[in-house]
């Protein structure tokens, strides 16, 4: 498990304590709200690090396999898979919604703070309907960094069978020749 910041007993005892205290006034000044939330999770977080302590591997397992709690893993720093699996078990979650859109969606790993995937959209425009394509893009691109927020992006690459449209061939004399009027095409 990644190194957390653990809170001894006496240390939850006294958060315990004053979130009891703000919770009380919050009901009279609504002032302290923030402290309360803040007091709040880190009492969560510290349980959920002592539910993992006890857990033998088929139960971590099991935990962290649960969409809410591997989310709340991850929102205490205490999530014990690393990135790149978390990552890959989103895609693998969406890969059915994908396929019941007539598309493809595979993991293609990571390369440094960057989720790959392949991803190729069917139908009957060959995925070029718009909207469709960038659509399932954005919801894998969310769903890995809702999993997996130190990576930094997600990277789509053409599905199995898919190549990137060929570059716009740019004529020499047109950046060459600011201003100027483009060539006319023979007759």
């Amino acid at each position: 498990m990644p190194d957390a910041v653990r809170l001894p007993d006496p240390a939850v005892e006294a958060r315990l304590a004053r979130l009891d205290q703000v919770l009380a006034s919050l009901e009279s000044a609504g002032g302290p709200a923030l402290e309360a939330v803040t007091l709040l999770t880190e009492v969560y977080g510290e349980a959920l690090a002592r539910v993992l302590d006890h857990a033998d591997a088929a139960s971590c397992e099991r935990l962290v396999e649960d969409e809410l709690l591997g989310h709340l893993l991850v929102l205490h720093a205490i999530h014990p898979e690393p990135p790149e699996r978390r990552a890959a078990r989103a895609v693998e979650r969406l890969r059915p919604a994908v396929r019941e859109r007539g598309g493809h969606l595979e993991w293609a790993g990571v390369d440094g703070p960057v989720a790959r995937v392949r991803l190729s959209t069917g139908g009957g425009c060959g995925g070029g309907c718009g909207g469709g394509t960038a659509g399932t893009a954005e919801a894998v691109r969310a769903a890995v960094l809702a999993v997996a927020p130190e990576l930094t992006s997600v990277e789509t690459l053409p599905g199995a069978g898919e190549r990137r449209p060929a570059p716009a061939f740019v004529p020499l004399t047109t950046l060459t020749r600011r201003g100027a009027a483009p060539p006319r095409e023979p007759r």
